[in-house]
This record gives structure tokens, sequence and C-alpha cells, in this order.
């Protein structure tokens, strides 16, 4: 990823905190939980939403 000014950097950290790092990404202190608990869901089909323009990948299953 090319950062191309102050701007666009605040908004690509903004989104890797805000929508991975604390609501999606799973972190080993917490016993793979995220900062922003969920609930586990264990029916319907999976589907996948880009984050930070396709570097990561956030998996989650939809009724």
């Amino acid at each position: 990823m090319i950062i191309l000014n102050e701007k666009h950097l605040r908004s690509v950290l903004d989104d890797y905190i805000n929508n991975y790092y604390n609501v999606s990404r799973t972190h080993m202190s917490l016993e793979k939980d995220a900062p922003v608990h969920r609930p586990i869901q264990s029916e319907g089909r999976i589907v996948s939403k880009s984050v930070l323009g396709g570097l990561h990948h956030v998996y989650r299953r939809v009724a």
C-alpha cells in the first residue's frame, strides 16, 4: 500500500484500528477474542470482507 499524504495515512490507520485490530483480529492474550467482544456464530454461510484495500480479510457468518 502506498500512502499518498497525511490525510490518507490517517484514514488507513483509522480503518486498521477501528475495523480490524479492535473488532475483528483475534488476540492471544484475550484467549483468541477481540478487544471488542463479539458472540460466537455457529450457523450461517461465511462471507469475506476486505480490509485495508485487500491487505487483510475478515470472515464472518451471516444468516
